[in-house]
C-alpha cells in the first residue's frame, strides 16, 4: 500500500525507520562506528527499513530522491559522533 506521495511525510518515515534501527540495535550501532563497519553490521536492518520504505512511499519519491540514506547519516551516525572511533 503506498500511500505517501509528500517528500515531507516520506522524509518522516525515513527518519522514523532510522529512529527504530537505532533504538532496537544500539550496541550494533556502537560497535559499527567504532570498528568503521557500521552498513556492514546492520545489513540486515538497513535492508529491512528500505524495503519497509518502499512498501509505503510512491515510486516517484523513491526515484527522485535519497530519504532513508540522509536518515540513516543524520540518526545513526551524526547522532552517535561521541562513540570512539578513529574515524574522527
Amino acid at each position: 500500500m503506498k500511500n505517501i506521495t509528500k517528500p515531507s511525510a516520506a522524509q518522516r518515515l525515513a527518519r522514523t525507520i532510522a529512529s527504530d534501527i537505532l533504538l532496537y540495535n544500539k550496541e550494533k550501532v556502537a560497535e559499527g562506528i567504532k570498528n568503521d563497519n557500521l552498513f556492514d553490521v546492520l545489513t540486515d536492518e538497513i535492508a529491512e527499513g528500505h524495503k519497509h520504505f518502499g512498501d509505503r512511499v510512491d515510486a516517484s519519491l523513491t526515484a527522485k530522491y535519497n530519504f532513508v540514506e540522509r536518515a540513516i547519516v543524520d540518526v545513526l551516525i551524526h547522532r552517535n559522533a561521541h562513540h570512539p572511533t578513529d574515524i574522527w
